[in-house]
Order: structure tokens, then sequence, then C-alpha cells
């Protein structure tokens, strides 16, 4: 439950960050999607079993959908799109080694 608020506070920080200052700094019209990258940094580097980084994907969505004019719904079936991706590309052809003591 704890680890939960966590996100939802991170995540509300990135979004407020992301839709209020980062517009300001575009590049050739490119705005860094910073939700994204975390929600794509947080699938990559946690542990198989878990599924914070499903639960963090939806967090993020829900945030970007909410300060978007997009259709609802829109980031947060790309976020959890782009963790499932993560988490059946990593489980399936990632091989983590084990370093066994003689």
């Amino acid at each position: 439950m704890k680890e939960f608020l966590i996100l939802i506070l991170i995540f509300y920080i990135l979004v407020l960050f992301q839709t209020s200052f980062l517009v300001y700094f575009n590049i050739k019209g490119f705005i860094p999607n910073l939700i994204l990258i975390a929600v794509f940094l947080i699938n990559l580097f946690e542990e198989k079993d878990r599924i914070t980084g499903i639960y963090s994907a939806m967090i993020g969505g829900f945030f970007l959908d909410v300060f978007s004019e997009k259709s609802f719904g829109l980031y947060i079936l790309i976020s959890i799109v782009i963790a499932i991706f993560i988490k059946y590309v990593i489980k399936r052809y990632v091989r983590v080694p084990s370093f066994k003591r003689a």
C-alpha cells in the first residue's frame, strides 16, 4: 500500500512538471514524455514476478489522461501495452545470470 501511494505521488509530480514546465523547452516540436519513460524504466528494472510495473502504467496513464486533451483512456491503454510488452520480452528473451558459490 505504501509503494502504491509513493507511485501516485511520483507520477503526479512528474506529470505536473511535464505539463507545466517542459512545454516551454520543446525541441522541434518534441516534448519528452516523462511518464512513459518512468513506466518503461520501472518495468525494465523490476523483478519478473512482480506486477508493480503494471500498476505504475495504470497510474501514469491515468494522470496523463487527466492532464491531456485527447480522449480519456488513450494513455492508460498505451502505457499498459508498453508495460505488458516489456514484461513479455524480459520474461521470454532475457536470461539473468546466476552465480553459484562452489
